[in-house]
Formats: C-alpha cells, sequence, structure tokens
C-alpha cells in the first residue's frame, strides 16, 4: 500500500506538469502576450488608456503556473484518499461478524468468526474495521478478557487515526508551498520593477508596471488557491477522524457487547 501509494504521487505529479504546461505553452502565454502586445500599442496612442485586468495576464508568469500545478498534485490526492475512505465506509454497511439476536461469541467462538474476516479480499482485509475486529476477536481468544479485547480493538484505531494525520503531511507542505511560491513571485516581480526604474525616470513605465504585476498576479493567483486547498484538507481530515471515531462505534455495538468470557 505504501509503494502505491508513493507510485499514485510521482504519478499524479508527472501529470500534473506535463498538463499545465501543455496548456500554458499553446493557450496561456500566446493569448496573454497578444493582449500585452495589444494594450501597450494602445497606451502609446492613447495615455489615459487604462488596462483592463485579464485571467491570461495575472495567470502568465512561473510561479503561477507552478502553484496550479501543486494545487492539481494535492487535489488527485485528495481525491485517491477520498476514494479510499468511500471504500472504507461502505464496509459499515455490511455485518462482517453475522449474528442472531441475543447469541454471545465465547472464546472457542473466535476461530470461526476470524476466518470469515480473513476470506475477504486483502483490499478488504487491509480496511480499518476489519483489522480491529480482528484483532479484538484474536486478543478475545488468547485471553478470554473482554477489556483486552476492547483495549485491543482501540489501540488499533488510535494506531489508524495516527496515521492517517501523518499522511496528511504531504497536503499541509503543499499548503504552504502555494504561499511560499507567491511571495516567491513577489520579490521577483519586486526586483524586476526596480531593475526598470531607469526607464520609468525616462516616461516609460512598461516594465515597473510589468514587474508589479508579476509580484501582485503570482501572490493574489496563491492565496486564491490555498484558500481553497486549505477547506478541502480541513474536510478530509474531519472525514478521516469520523471514520475512526464510527470504527470504534462499530465495535462497541457490533462486537465487543457480544463477547461473553
Amino acid at each position: 500500500m505504501r509503494g502505491q501509494g508513493f507510485v499514485f504521487q510521482a504519478a499524479s505529479l508527472l501529470a500534473a506538469a506535463v498538463l499545465v504546461h501543455i496548456v500554458y505553452v499553446t493557450v496561456v502565454r500566446p493569448r496573454s502576450d497578444s493582449l500585452l502586445a495589444a494594450q501597450q500599442a494602445r497606451m502609446q496612442v492613447d495615455p489615459g488608456y487604462v488596462q483592463d485586468r485579464s485571467l491570461w495576464v495575472i495567470l502568465r508568469d512561473y510561479e503561477q503556473e507552478s502553484e496550479i500545478v501543486l494545487m492539481l498534485w494535492a487535489l488527485a490526492i485528495i481525491a485517491e484518499k477520498a476514494v479510499r475512505l468511500r471504500a472504507e465506509r461502505r464496509l459499515f454497511d455490511r455485518n462482517l461478524v453475522p449474528l442472531a439476536e441475543g447469541v454471545r461469541i465465547l472464546p472457542a467462538d473466535v476461530r470461526d468468526h476470524t476466518r470469515e474476516l480473513q476470506a475477504l479480499p486483502p483490499e478488504e482485509r487491509e480496511a480499518l474495521l476489519p483489522r480491529s475486529l480482528l484483532s479484538a476477536l484474536h486478543r478475545f481468544g488468547a485471553t478470554g478478557s473482554v477489556a483486552d479485547s476492547s483495549a485491543s480493538a482501540h489501540d488499533v484505531c488510535d494506531g489508524e487515526a495516527d496515521r492517517l494525520d501523518s499522511e496528511l503531511s504531504l497536503l499541509r507542505y503543499i499548503a504552504w508551498a502555494i504561499p511560499a511560491i507567491g511571495f516567491i513571485g513577489t520579490v521577483r516581480g519586486i526586483g524586476d520593477a526596480l531593475a526598470q526604474a531607469h526607464r520609468a525616470m525616462q516616461g516609460d513605465l512598461s516594465g515597473v508596471t510589468q514587474g508589479l504585476g508579476t509580484a501582485f498576479n503570482s501572490t493574489l493567483v496563491a492565496l486564491l488557491l490555498s484558500l481553497v486547498l486549505m477547506f478541502l484538507l480541513h474536510h478530509l481530515q474531519t472525514e478521516q477522524e469520523r471514520l475512526v471515531r464510527d470504527a470504534e462505534s462499530y465495535l462497541d455495538e457490533r462486537l465487543l457487547r457480544s463477547l461473553r468470557a
């Protein structure tokens, strides 16, 4: 599973970078260059002309391209985790430990129930709910203690909660990296604007305005993308925490209360 996760992350990053670069080379930069050229010609004819803000011009720089690549990469990771959560959620609708009403599980009955769980497909058996059920049943069969069985199951849930939280570290890094790249664009744009100060003294403000445009546009795009990404990240984290809580409730209601030492 870990190897598959790394392969997916690497492939999704490569796909996002290639896709975004193709769109920039074929659409964004040609259109922004033509718009900037037309606006420059218009300003030379009409000194009072006010430039219109265009989406193509806002997105044209390399910082914005990098920010969009990271955003698409984060969306791919979030979508993959959401699909896995949904697959685990479907297990809650199944009676993984079938018991008639009023029937209790004794330590001698554990083997029959664990055999049914171990017969699940590998993808389902590695999910949180089957693993916690198996852990509880194995501990109950070994010790005959309901308290030990409950502690074992909840330890699995706690470990899963820590693992899910640690897997969000890459998304948290991306959520930090996007504004950082926007700040890099701001510094670069201001530097380019200051480098054109001598032309501004001669009345040519095009270099200064283009540099300041790079500075502000990169920050604008970065902040907008960060707002969306942080919302999705918090929603994903909430769903993961809810999965663990529901698994613990499932254990208490469907298994632990049916154990009888």
